[in-house]
């Protein structure tokens, strides 16, 4: 992801999450989904709520990293582009207007930009956007490319919605990054690798994979009480062999901005690996 950033930036940025408070079209439904597993303690709403409020805690928060170029905003908590457009843009421009913030990173559902949402992205930050516009990446969770285990983790949403939606917003001049998840019921090694393939092909700067966690409060919690084989999970060193062949699989050019996930222990239920990002980055085969 450093990289990436380079590419775009004079100088270093630093990303600083807010909660946004949109909520999302499936709360509750997906199986593996808990957001409070990765909503961090600045970035939690308070009384004050408000956008403003919250960069300023989470820059205060990663001041500690040293000096930077500037900082990107990442709505991060739930579906960022689910609610009326008008709040939506509110909420963006607030986040713009704060000193030091050079553009925005923001986590979605492929079901969920609308089409004039999608101008308004297009105008501001796009192919019709003015020079010297701010940046913008959005996420896009496809969790998977194969449609029977989007339909069994209850996503709501296909394969092929995922491509539609990253093709246009990159027609129209926005980087876009995706999800994966690797390890979801049902799937093998195999189905990886045909991932990796499928996401390849789709016009996408960066990708975040993420090891399959069982976490308190959700469905897949549920399931894996009941009959723990049902649920089958990584060590970390099988994983990291998987990641590697992963990427010797996918397309050379493409940003990795993380490996795995970190869940608080107090919500995490397995595997319980108990390294760091960066140890973990040690395990990958050379």
């Amino acid at each position: 992801m450093n990289e990436y950033l380079a590419g775009i930036f004079p100088g270093r940025v630093i990303k600083v999450a807010v909660n946004a408070g949109l909520g999302c079209p499936n709360r509750g439904r997906c199986i593996y989904c808990n957001n409070l597993a990765f909503n961090p303690s600045y970035a939690a709403q308070d009384d004050s709520g408000s956008i403003t409020a919250q960069l300023e805690k989470g820059i205060q928060f990663n001041s500690r990293k040293g000096d930077c170029y500037g900082y990107l905003a990442y709505f991060q908590s739930y579906t960022n582009t689910f609610g009326p457009t008008d709040k939506l843009i509110q909420l963006y421009e607030e986040a713009l207007q704060y000193p030091g913030v050079k553009g925005l990173v923001i986590a979605t559902r492929p079901d969920c930009i609308k089409p004039d949402l999608a101008d308004w992205f297009e105008h501001r930050f796009g192919k019709k956007a003015p020079q010297g516009h701010p940046h913008l990446l959005l996420e896009i969770g496809i969790e998977s490319t194969i449609d029977r285990t989007l339909e069994f983790i209850n996503r709501h949403h296909t394969y092929q919605c995922a491509v539609d939606c990253i093709n246009d917003l990159s027609e129209r001049g926005i980087d876009m990054g995706a999800h994966l998840i690797l390890g979801l019921p049902g799937e093998t090694e195999q189905d990886f690798m045909t991932h990796a393939e499928r996401v390849s092909a789709l016009p996408i700067k960066t990708l975040k994979l993420h090891q399959l966690q069982v976490v308190k409060g959700t469905k897949l919690a549920q399931m894996y009480q009941e009959d723990p084989s049902q649920i089958k999970l990584f060590t970390a060193q099988e994983y990291a062999e998987i990641v590697a062949r992963f990427i010797k699989t996918a397309r050379k050019d493409i940003f990795y901005d993380r490996f795995v996930s970190e869940t608080p222990s107090s919500m995490l239920i397995a595997p319980a690996w108990g390294i760091k990002p960066q140890a973990f980055n040690q395990l990958l085969p050379k």
